[in-house]
């Protein structure tokens, strides 16, 4: 890299921070006819692909309501199809569940400040018969590094949750799946593989050969993680129960009535500035978020600020932020990180990165066992 470079380079196109609208997606194998599946189990999002096309991706709002079968399977009055976003549900070791905004509608909040191995098997689940995926599936997914003790410990109770057949009704439809493979990696990290993905297409950066931080603002935790020469450095990166959740919590504060865990008021929040409306249930008037919102930003990202500088390894010569977090506070950490004579990164479509990024690490996984299978 030259000098000249400037000190902040987006590696993103211009994206709405808002959740944008389900496609659905045709299942598609590897090369080797290997079925992969990305999940992202975001606090506020499920986001999950089947291919490194950024349109691919899908967000399921996170809500999940454990409920009787015979009230899961009640409705199904319309005439038309509708979107299975709003209304999925699935029946699984005769117990019934209801994901995203169908459970938000049971009553189920976004589970914060639990483990993401609780219900990460149903969202896992759900994001199979949305794709409607048959067969071997590899699945790719990504916990928090809050302690190399307790990463190891979740990521093998998620492995012993998912790896084996699977036999549920989701939307009523029997369906059978085999999950053979499953990959963890700690959060962030799809978004530097994806970054990485990026640069080679139009190299600037070789984020392979310098010290990376990846600084990844999410729902319950932010990530920040050190990776030298793409090597996770584990004993220099962490996750702190420091993130949107908390914001979301002070903006809530601002308004009599309001759920901290609502998506119409997170959704409200990213909107942009005139648009910022949020009417709590039992009110009749929306309020304006951004009477209030610049000051409640920045203050929170000055408590982001210093977490940040007191984590930043003194190796780091580039910075890549990420996470729904990340693309909200972007313009605040920017002057930061260029004062320190940094190169600031904000990953390219940055609520989807960690979910492609793992996906391009489980074609590249999937590609390896085939070529070990060859060379036998």
């Amino acid at each position: 890299m030259t000098s000249k470079q400037p000190a902040t380079t987006p590696l993103r196109s211009k994206e709405s921070a808002t959740t944008p609208l389900n496609t659905k997606q045709t299942p598609v194998t590897s090369s080797l006819n290997k079925q992969i599946l990305s999940v992202d189990l975001g606090r506020t999002s499920t986001k999950t692909c089947i291919s490194r096309d950024p349109n691919s991706v899908v967000f399921i709002p996170a809500n999940v309501a454990h409920l009787p079968v015979e009230q899961v399977r009640g409705g199904g009055f319309e005439t038309r199809p509708t979107d299975p976003i709003m209304d999925m549900w699935l029946e699984y070791q005769g117990r019934g569940y209801a994901v995203g905004q169908l459970a938000a509608d049971f009553g189920a909040n976004l589970g914060v400040g639990q483990s993401k191995v609780e219900d990460a098997l149903i969202k896992v689940l759900a994001c199979i018969g949305y794709f409607e995926l048959k067969g071997e599936v590899s699945v790719v997914l990504g916990l928090p590094f809050l302690s190399q003790e307790q990463f190891e410990k979740e990521k093998e109770q998620v492995i012993n949750l998912l790896r084996s057949p699977h036999r549920m009704s989701y939307r009523g439809e029997v369906m059978e799946v085999t999950i053979d493979q499953v990959w963890v990696m700690p959060e962030g990290f799809g978004s530097l593989i994806w970054s990485e993905a990026q640069e080679t297409k139009n190299p600037m950066t070789d984020l392979t050969k310098l010290s990376v931080a990846v600084v990844d603002i999410g729902h319950q935790t932010t990530d920040f993680l050190m990776v030298d020469r793409f090597r996770f450095a584990r004993g220099a990166s962490k996750s702190i129960n420091f993130a949107m959740s908390q914001f979301y919590e002070q903006v809530a504060a601002k308004i009599e009535g309001a759920d901290p865990q609502s998506l119409f008021l997170i959704e409200a929040v990213h909107k942009p500035h005139g648009e910022r409306f949020y009417r709590p249930r039992g009110s009749t008037k929306p309020t304006n978020l951004d009477e209030f919102l610049p000051s409640l930003r920045e203050s929170f990202a000055a408590q982001l600020k210093d977490r940040l500088v007191e984590w930043l390894p003194e190796r780091v010569t580039d910075v890549v932020i990420t996470g729904g977090g990340g693309e909200f506070f972007w313009a605040d950490l920017q002057p930061l990180l260029k004062e320190a004579k940094l190169r600031a990164h904000l990953a390219d479509h940055s609520r989807k990165a960690n979910a492609l990024g793992q996906y391009i690490y489980g074609e590249a996984q999937v590609a390896a066992m085939g070529r070990s299978s060859t060379n036998a």
